[in-house]
């Protein structure tokens, strides 16, 4: 997934996401700074140290992997970059899909780390 050139930009109000093809507006309910597509979750490696501040270099696609409840209860998408392999933690934002939220909180029960049976031997 791309970005269409300019997205993120100061000044924009949207950004293409280029693995759904979605115009996503740049203001996100319940975050400050958008950071993935809400239909398709995949997001962009833009940010660094900070949300928000586009230090990153790598420009490359951030796959949603899994779900995480931080200390809050809040829920956040961790994204794995496809070009450097580096791990972010992403807010959850109000319009987010909530299919795919609740298929990624699920993917491990349905397709577990080991063989079910060796449950039974415990």
């Amino acid at each position: 997934m791309r970005f269409a050139p300019g997205s993120h930009m100061p000044g924009k109000s949207h950004f293409r996401c280029s693995h759904c093809r979605s115009d996503v507006p740049i203001d996100a309910p319940g975050t400050a700074h958008r950071n993935h597509c809400p239909l398709c979750l995949w997001s962009r490696h833009l940010d660094g140290e900070r949300p928000g501040d586009r230090a990153a270099g790598c420009g490359g696609s951030m796959e949603p992997i899994a779900i995480t409840a931080r200390k809050s209860g809040e829920w956040a998408i961790v994204h794995r970059c496809d070009v450097c392999a580096e791990l972010h933690t992403n807010r959850t934002a109000a319009d987010d899909n909530p299919l795919l939220l609740l298929q990624l909180a699920v993917r491990p029960l349905a397709r577990p780390p080991f063989p079910l049976h060796l449950l039974e031997s415990i």
